[in-house]
C-alpha cells in the first residue's frame, strides 16, 4: 500500500490509533483527500489573493524604508549563545550525524529488503528531508553541525592539511547544489528506489563518496557552502529563522533576517527553482490531471519513468520561467537597476515560498508517517529487536483532522507568500532608493506571488482527485 493510500485509509476511518503502519517507501506524497469543507475551495483562493493585495498596499504605505537589509542581531543571554556555539557541541553533533549516516547505510544494506521494515527510507525521506527542514526554519542551520559529510571532511583536513587546496571556480557557484537537489528529487519522486532499500543505500554511498571527493579537492567549507546540495538547501531555509550563529555564538535576529544577506552566486536561482519545482511536481502527480498527461507521455515515450522525468523537469523550468517573467516585468518600469542585478537581487524572496510548499504538501507525511520512526528505531534492521521499547508502537491518525490539515496548509501558503512580498518590497526599496519606483517595480512581483499562491492551493485541492 502506498503512503498516500495508507493516509487515506487511516484518515477515512477516523481512527485515533491505527494498526501498525509501514514507513513510506520513497515518494513523499503527504497530500491526502479532504472531506467536504465548510466553504468552497475557490473561496479559500479568493481570500488568499485578497490577503496578498492588502499586504501589498500595507507595505507600500507603512514600510517606506528598508528594514531587513542589515537586521539586528543579539546573542542569547546568560552565555547560552556561547555554550550552544561551542566547539564541543559542534563536534558532538557532527559525530551524531556520522553515526546516523552509518546506521542508515547499514540498515539499507543489511536490514529488511522491503521498505516497510527498513529504517533507511523513512529516515531519509521523512525525518531528514522534511523534518529537518522544519527544524532549520525554527532553530537555524542545525544541519551545518549535524552534517556527516562536513564532519568527516573536517576530520580528514585536520589529518591531511594539503586537502582542499584547489579553488572552486567562481562561475561554478551553486550549480552543483542545484544538480544534487534535482537528482534527489528524481530519486524521491520518479525512480522508486525507496521501495528498494539496497538501491537507496547505493545512492547514499555514491553521494557520500562524491561529496568527500569534492571536499578533498575544493575544501570542506567551500563545498559545504556552494556544492553540497543538502547543506545549501538547509542553509537557505535556516535564513528564515530567528536564530543565527556568528563566530561561535548563537544569537537572535528578526524573522527572515538572514535572507537579504544571501550572496548572489551563480546557480542560486536554479537551486530555488528546483526546491519549488520538485514539490510542485509531487503535488501535480497526486491529481487526476497528471494521470491523463502521463498516459499520453507514456504512450509517446514507452517508459513511465521517462514521462515522470519530463514532468519533473518541466515543473522546474516553469517555476524558473515564472520568476524570470516577474523580473522582466520589474525591469520594464525603468530605474537604474539592470536585469542581471534584479534576477540575482530578488531570488531570496522565493525561499519562503519554497518552504511553505514543503510545509503545505508534506505536513501530513511528517505528522502521520513520521511516527513510524519510533518503531523502526527500535528495530532498524528488521530482526525483531525492541531496543527502545517502541517496536509495537502504532501510528495515530487522529493527531489532526482533515479540515484542520487544510486550514494549516492554506495558512502556510498565505503566510509564506506574504513573507515573500515583504522581502521583495524591502529589497526594492534598497535597490531603487525611491519608494514610488520601488512600489511600481513590485506590481509584477505581486502578480507572481498571487500566481504561486493559486498554484499551491490548486495543487492542494488536486490531492487525491
Amino acid at each position: 500500500m502506498t503512503p498516500r493510500a495508507r493516509l487515506l485509509a487511516g484518515l477515512g476511518a477516523g481512527s485515533t490509533a491505527a494498526a501498525l503502519a509501514s514507513p513510506p517507501p520513497a515518494a513523499a506524497h503527504g497530500l491526502v483527500r479532504r472531506a467536504n469543507l465548510p466553504i468552497p475551495e475557490w473561496l479559500f483562493g479568493s481570500a488568499a489573493a485578497v490577503v496578498l493585495l492588502v499586504s501589498f498596499v500595507a507595505l507600500a504605505v507603512l514600510w517606506p524604508a528598508p528594514r531587513l537589509e542589515e537586521p539586528r542581531w543579539r546573542p542569547l543571554p546568560g552565555g547560552l549563545g556561547r555554550a550552544l556555539g561551542a566547539r564541543a557541541v559542534e563536534v558532538t553533533a557532527g559525530a551524531a550525524g556520522v553515526a546516523l549516516l552509518g546506521l542508515t547505510l547499514l540498515a539499507a544494506f543489511a536490514g529488511s529488503p522491503t521498505a516497510e521494515g527498513n529504517f533507511a527510507p523513512t529516515f531519509v525521506f521523512i525525518i531528514f528531508w522534511v523534518g529537518l527542514a522544519f527544524t532549520c526554519v525554527l532553530f537555524g542551520d542545525v544541519f551545518r553541525s549535524l552534517s556527516p559529510w562536513r564532519a568527516i571532511g573536517r576530520a580528514l583536513e585536520a589529518a591531511v592539511p594539503s586537502l582542499g587546496a584547489h579553488p572552486l571556480p567562481a562561475r561554478t557557484g551553486r550549480w552543483p547544489a542545484a544538480a544534487a537537489l534535482l537528482a534527489f528529487g528524481w530519486i524521491e519522486l520518479v525512480s522508486g528506489w525507496s521501495e528498494a532499500p539496497r538501491t537507496l543505500g547505493v545512492a547514499i554511498a555514491a553521494y557520500t563518496a562524491y561529496t568527500l571527493a569534492m571536499q578533498a579537492r575544493f575544501g570542506t567549507e567551500t563545498w559545504t557552502r556552494r556544492g553540497e546540495g543538502f547543506a545549501v538547501y538547509f542553509d537557505l531555509l535556516a535564513r528564515i529563522s530567528k536564530f543565527e550563529t556568528r563566530g561561535r555564538e548563537v544569537g537572535l535576529r528578526p524573522w527572515l533576517g538572514g535572507l537579504p544577506g544571501l550572496d548572489r552566486a551563480p546557480g542560486t536561482v536554479a537551486v530555488v527553482a528546483v526546491m519549488i519545482g520538485t514539490v510542485t511536481f509531487d503535488g501535480l502527480s497526486a491529481g487526476g490531471l497528471w494521470r491523463e498527461v502521463a498516459a499520453v507521455l507514456d504512450t509517446a515515450t514507452g517508459a513511465p519513468d521517462a514521462s515522470a522525468t519530463l514532468g519533473l523537469l518541466a515543473c522546474v523550468v516553469v517555476v524558473g520561467a515564472f520568476y524570470a517573467l516577474g523580473i522582466r516585468g520589474a525591469r520594464s518600469v525603468g530605474g537604474p537597476v539592470g536585469a542581471d542585478r534584479l534576477r540575482a537581487g530578488f531570488v531570496h524572496t522565493l525561499v519562503p515560498i519554497a518552504m511553505v510548499y514543503v510545509a503545505a504538501h508534506y505536513l501530513t507525511l511528517l505528522l502521520f508517517e513520521g511516527q513510524a520512526i519510533s518503531y523502526l528505531a527500535s528495530d532498524p534492521f528488521g530482526r525483531g529487536w525492541d531496543l527502545f521499547g517502541t517496536a509495537s508502537a502504532a501510528i495515530d491518525y487522529g493527531v489532526i483532522s482533515q479540515n484542520q490539515t487544510w486550514y494549516l496548509q492554506v495558512a502556510f501558503v498565505v503566510a509564506g507568500h506574504v513573507a515573500a512580498l515583504t522581502l521583495a518590497h524591502d529589497r526594492a526599496l534598497s535597490l531603487y532608493g525611491q519608494a514610488q519606483v520601488a512600489v511600481r517595480s513590485q506590481y509584477w512581483m505581486l502578480a507572481i506571488m498571487v500566481g504561486f499562491t493559486m498554484l499551491a492551493l490548486w495543487l492542494l485541492a488536486q490531492a487525491g482527485a
